[in-house]
């Protein structure tokens, strides 16, 4: 980003943070879970998946998987392994979900001692965690941000919105940290995701009329790929 594009893109940026406020007040996760093992284990899930598809798989999984000793048993064997694949396949790339996750279980009771670590650079050890899942995690676990949670519907209304030059998640995240205040980059990356849902899907259409279109009017023409 040159010096002019960062100062006219802060200055829409503010917009942006105005509009979405107004729009999504108390926008959140919402995916369900009842500790911060399970969150970690319903975010690797929400990989290419629906957050509706992924609670529905959860509810079972759950409550059959209540400890983390259940996950790390459950990478015993090629049978228990195959039955946890079985129980997550509806998510979409379970084989690897699996493998993730069950990994997981046995390095953070190893070297972790049972609990998810607080820090990105140990989060990032994990098995099936990169920026992303590391930003979620680390923000609705313990209140720790250190960036921006990058997601398919952030990604692609960043590009949309000319906030970035890139397609890279990790780059995109870069020129967010940038133009956004700290204290709005924990709910932005939940605001945003709302906004795509609800407001200006994936799929083109006539949005010139949308609430952050109108703050740049080029977005009703851009439609970045997936």
């Amino acid at each position: 980003m040159t010096p002019d594009q960062l100062k006219i893109r802060k200055a829409r940026a503010k917009k942006i943070i105005t509009a979405l406020d107004k729009l999504f007040p108390k926008a959140g996760i919402a995916l369900t879970y009842r500790n911060n093992w399970e969150l970690l284990v319903s975010v690797i899930l929400s990989a290419q998946c629906t957050d509706k598809k992924v609670n529905e798989v959860t509810e079972k999984l759950f409550k059959k998987y209540r400890t983390l000793d259940d996950y790390v048993n459950a990478s015993a064997g090629r049978r228990t392994i195959g039955e946890f694949e079985k129980d997550i396949r509806a998510t979409g790339f379970y084989r690897a979900k699996a493998k993730n996750i069950l990994a997981a279980a046995k390095i953070i009771k190893e070297k972790f001692h049972g609990k998810i670590p607080r820090t990105m650079e140990e989060i990032l050890t994990i098995p099936g965690v990169a920026r992303k899942t590391a930003n979620v995690v680390l923000g609705n676990a313990y209140g720790v941000v250190v960036g921006i949670a990058v997601d398919t519907h952030v990604r692609r209304l960043a590009m949309k919105l000319g906030l970035t030059d890139h397609d890279d998640p990790v780059k995109i995240e870069r020129d967010l940290m940038e133009l956004f205040p700290k204290k709005n980059w924990f709910s932005l990356t939940y605001q945003l995701i709302e906004y795509g849902r609800h407001i200006c899907p994936a799929r083109p259409h006539d949005c010139a009329e949308h609430p952050l279109t109108k703050i740049y009017p080029k977005a009703a023409n851009i439609w970045p790929k997936h």
